[in-house]
Order: structure tokens, then sequence, then C-alpha cells
């Protein structure tokens, strides 16, 4: 088993910082409404918790030249 590093700080309310070994990405939103996060190497993210079992997410890549 390989070992992982991964932090989230929270940096002020509705933000946050996450770090992993790769990248780093920082989290807008979230609580009742939607989620946007945004990578270091250009992934953007859009979701949301759904009421029961459901879900919505969005993946949105950069595009390669």
């Amino acid at each position: 088993m390989g070992i992982t590093f991964r932090k989230s700080i929270r940096i002020l309310p509705g933000v946050r910082l996450n770090i992993n070994r790769r990248s780093w990405s920082v989290t807008l939103g979230g609580g009742a409404g939607p989620r946007h996060t945004y990578n270091s190497r250009g992934r953007r993210t859009t979701s949301m918790d759904l009421p029961g079992p459901f879900g919505y997410r969005r993946t949105t890549a950069r595009r390669s030249r």
C-alpha cells in the first residue's frame, strides 16, 4: 500500500485550499448550493448534492494544444 498525502485548509467560510502530492485546488461554495473547484492543472469541477441518493457533477479539463 502506497503512502498518500492530502491536506484541506479552510481559508474563509466557503473557501478551501486542498493540497495533495501532485497538485492543489481551491474550492468555493458548498453547503446547500453548488461547489466550484479549480485545480492547478486546469481542471474545473462543479458539483452539487441533491436530495436522496442523487448528486450532480460536471468536470471540464483544460484543452491541450
